[in-house]
C-alpha cells in the first residue's frame, strides 16, 4: 500500500507563521486533512524550481495584484495576515487543480482516509442511521475550491 501525498512548501520565515491562526500551512493542513501531508522546507527559491522544472508559485506578484497589498496581506510588512494566507491558499490550490498529474493533488480530487461509513459517526435524531462528517467543510470561514 502506497502512502498518502506529501506536499513540501518553500519558503523562510514566512513559512514559520503559516500554521497560527487564520496562517495558510493550517488552512491547507485542514484543507488536506487526511488526505495528504503538509511539510514546511525553508531556504529554496523560484529560480532553483523552475530550472528543475517543478511547478512552483510567484507569491510576491500575487500579492501585489491588490492595490493595498501592503497593509492587507501583511502584518507587521513581513509575515502574511489572514487575507496575505487566503492568497497563498488561492495559488496553491489553483495549482494542483490545473497540473496534470496523475493523481490529481486537488483536494476534492483526493480520497479522504477513513471516509466511509461507520456506525462510531454521529446517530441522527431518529437514532436510526449516521452521519458521515468526514467531508463536512461548512466549519471554515471560506469555501475552497
Amino acid at each position: 500500500m502506497m502512502g498518502r501525498p506529501v506536499f513540501v512548501l518553500f519558503g523562510s520565515s514566512i513559512v514559520q507563521y503559516s500554521f497560527s491562526n487564520g496562517g495558510w500551512g493550517a488552512t491547507l493542513a485542514d484543507v488536506y486533512a487526511r488526505k495528504a501531508d503538509i511539510v514546511l522546507y525553508s531556504e529554496a527559491c523560484i529560480s532553483v524550481s523552475k530550472e528543475m522544472g517543478i511547478k512552483v508559485i510567484d507569491l510576491w506578484n500575487a500579492m501585489q495584484k491588490r492595490e493595498d497589498w501592503a497593509t492587507a496581506c501583511f502584518t507587521d510588512g513581513l509575515h502574511l495576515s489572514e487575507e496575505g494566507s487566503n492568497i497563498v491558499v488561492e495559488e496553491i490550490l489553483r495549482i494542483l487543480k490545473e497540473a496534470e498529474w496523475d493523481p490529481c493533488l486537488h483536494w476534492k480530487a483526493m480520497p479522504t482516509e477513513f471516509g466511509e461509513d461507520s456506525p462510531y459517526d454521529l446517530v441522527t435524531s431518529s437514532g436510526k442511521s449516521t452521519i458521515n462528517p468526514s467531508e463536512w467543510t461548512f466549519h471554515r470561514k471560506r469555501s475552497w475550491e
